[in-house]
């Protein structure tokens, strides 16, 4: 990518219960000339903003729909019940969904887990968002089970919550759209991956070892006694003496019965 063609900013969509900071501080380190923009999306938006071109990458939930998004799952959350401090079941350190078989249990629209039975007693009415459930669980009317991060996204002195057991899992992961893999969007697939600044993705590390090494062998060569002809001769194998070839020199067979030569007729 030209520097014509860097965009002014990368924008970055997250839904709530992320927090993106300690990636975006390695952005600003690595990519200061290129301001990374946030933008707050729903759980329930947040793949549109991606495909309208809203952002250029999302933290989101999955399930992703893989058809023209890619996704790269990142980490499974903890699944909590968010109930009073004063209930019964804040004395237990963890629960099941059969321990809130006699609770009325809150079921936003919002809901980001993937039920096949909601647990304990529905509502009268579902509401609109976590938030406004979190609203109903300090007012008594009912409990709340949500991923981890939402329970502290919306903490409350008079609220806690408690691990449950057997409850559906959410599992946050780094999404953007096929078609719009970009630079930019490589550069912070990298940092979500932990890659160091000075890694190249897609290059063996070895790349440049042939040639050192092919390098090493001649300096190592240049450097022996024979290399040029100035070591020392090997001696003639035993039996074989050094000399002139075999045909009348002096190390080879003596010709004929006598040392002169036959006349011819």
């Amino acid at each position: 990518m030209t520097g014509s063609e860097v965009p002014h900013s990368f924008r970055l969509a997250y839904v709530p219960g992320v927090t993106p900071t300690k990636w975006i501080r390695i952005w600003n380190e690595r990519l200061p000339d290129v301001p990374l923009t946030l933008v707050a999306v729903s759980p329930t938006e947040a793949f549109g903003v991606l495909r309208d071109g809203g952002a250029d990458a999302g933290f989101v939930r999955l399930p992703v729909d893989r058809a023209d998004l890619s996704a790269i799952p990142l980490y499974t959350e903890t699944t909590v019940v968010v109930i009073p401090k004063d209930h019964l079941v804040a004395s237990a350190e963890e629960v099941s969904t059969a321990d809130l078989a006699d609770e009325i249990v809150l079921h936003p629209l919002d809901d980001t887990l993937d039920w096949e039975r909601l647990p304990g007693q529905p509502a009268i009415e579902r509401p609109a968002t976590t938030a406004d459930a979190i609203e109903l669980v300090a007012a008594g009317v009912g409990v709340l089970v949500v991923p981890q991060s939402l329970a502290r996204l919306h903490h409350r002195k008079d609220l806690t919550y408690r691990p449950v057991s057997d409850a559906p899992e959410s599992r946050v992961a780094l999404s953007w759209p096929q078609d719009e893999t970009t630079d930019l969007v490589e550069q912070f697939i990298g940092i979500v991956r932990g890659r160091t600044v000075n890694s190249t993705r897609g290059r063996p590390a070895a790349a440049e070892q042939p040639k050192a090494t092919a390098k090493a062998k001649a300096k190592a060569k240049a450097k022996r006694p024979d290399a040029h002809g100035g070591g020392a001769q090997r001696k003639p194998a035993a039996g074989k003496p050094a000399g002139k070839s075999a045909r009348g020199g002096a190390g080879g067979p003596k010709g004929g019965k006598g040392g002169k030569p036959r006349r011819r007729s």
